[in-house]
């Protein structure tokens, strides 16, 4: 058996693939043409021959996923795992193109996920799905989600609709926070998010005294994932 990815390439998808990696079985990726060449960097990167990371052409925006007949087939009845990753994370994106790649994509990956009748459909979804609620968010919890204006929180919550509505297979939604660098040496492929904070809480840390509370590092939560 084996396992099918989307969104491979990303920040988290390259963590995944390392550790299913780990697992012994073939990792069937979803891959853009223009973006071969950085998965035959990755491919090095992680350490794996081609038989280990197999690369499907296709395109998230069309109707399963764009990927052809002849691969269709060869992944019918393979895949243990479906791993759903690829979305826009830029909250600067227009309004459309968050719609096409979080909510569309979507629904292509959970149509296709049916097509070849995969195990179980793996949706990371994001905490931004609560919109703006203010308290616990429970994994129980899905209406109850508030202030969703903003492109972002309304396509990520739509989109994990669509897998609660629409996923004919066993599902299980991931709803992580700001995610930042690796755990063991910081390594991060981008700056945004709380990184912008990051300097300023740590200069303010080292004005005040060490037992006045502040944010973040010392004195308040704050929801972020380390990969």
């Amino acid at each position: 058996m084996a396992y099918f990815v989307t969104g491979a390439t990303g920040f988290i998808g390259r963590f995944l693939v390392a550790n299913l990696l780990k697992r012994g079985k073939p990792i069937y990726v979803l891959v853009r043409k223009s973006s071969q060449k950085k998965l035959a960097e990755l491919r090095a990167h992680w350490g794996a021959s081609d038989s280990q990371i197999i690369a499907i052409s296709g395109d998230l925006a069309k109707k399963n996923l764009g990927i052809s007949d002849a691969d269709t087939k060869k992944l019918a009845g393979k895949i243990d795992h479906f791993f759903h990753l690829a979305a826009i994370y830029d909250l600067n994106a227009s309004a459309e193109a968050q719609q096409q790649a979080n909510v569309e994509g979507t629904r292509n990956a959970v149509q296709f996920a049916k097509v070849i009748s995969a195990g179980c459909f793996h949706h990371v979804s994001s905490i931004a799905a609560a919109g703006l609620y203010d308290g616990v968010f429970r994994e129980d919890m899905f209406e109850e989600a508030e202030d969703l204006d903003h492109p972002y929180f309304k396509t990520k919550h739509d989109a994990e609709g669509v897998v609660r509505r629409e996923c004919k297979r066993p599902f299980r939604i991931y709803r992580p926070g700001f995610v930042v660098g690796d755990s063991k040496h910081g390594y991060i492929d981008k700056i945004d998010g709380p990184y912008y904070f990051f300097k300023t809480i740590q200069k303010m840390c080292d004005l005040v005294p060490r037992w006045m509370p502040t944010i973040g590092i010392v004195g308040g939560r704050i929801n972020i994932v380390q990969s």
